[in-house]
């Protein structure tokens, strides 16, 4: 972990402590550790991922308590949620305004800043449906891997037939209910 990374996950820390004590959560070993894992992290990870990373450290943490601080964590303002992403919600520890980026192929979200779309005004439509507590843009695209793994495919030539999408879907680890892999990658479309 980069050093300012580290400051910026003992700073989230610390703010939690505050925030939980003030909003009556108790700070057990087990919920320090959750947020600590999320904290730590610019991956946006799922309640999964953040649950095999802290069993790592505590065998006895179950998926359930995971899920139950990270709600308890939305519900204190201290991370903000990012999907459905393949069906998964992501959370976030970053409160600072920024935006994200997400790989429409494999599903890797990034932060990104920019003041330019910070400085974007709601259409007056906006308006009409409601208050708005935030706005962020979320950019979709195929990530620098996905594109370098595209093209080695194709000066490669055509994949063989063996590669059929459940078998790039195998490889990629993605769960079997993943929808099929497009055969040509392009502009994601609005669903």
């Amino acid at each position: 972990m980069r050093k300012s990374e580290q400051t910026r996950s003992e700073r989230r820390l610390e703010h939690l402590k505050v925030i939980a004590t003030d909003g009556g959560m108790k700070l057990t070993h087990q919920r320090l550790e959750i947020f600590r894992e999320v904290a730590g992290t610019e991956a946006h990870p799922d309640a999964e991922t953040i649950f095999r990373a802290v069993q790592q450290r505590l065998p006895t943490v179950s998926l359930d308590t995971v899920y139950r601080t990270l709600w308890m964590l939305h519900d204190l303002g201290l991370v903000t949620t990012l999907g459905p992403q393949r069906d998964r919600v992501r959370f976030d520890a970053n409160l600072d305004r920024h935006h994200h980026y997400v790989c429409v192929r494999c599903g890797l979200v990034r932060d990104f800043e920019s003041e330019r779309l910070n400085g974007l005004r709601l259409p007056d439509a906006v308006k009409q449906l409601g208050s708005v507590v935030d706005a962020h843009v979320e950019v979709r695209g195929v990530c620098a891997t996905c594109q370098q793994e595209q093209e080695t495919l194709k000066q490669r030539g055509k994949p063989k037939k063996s590669s059929t999408p459940s078998a790039l879907r195998r490889s990629r680890s993605l769960p079997p209910s993943s929808p099929r892999l497009p055969k040509r990658i392009g502009p994601a479309r609005a669903r």
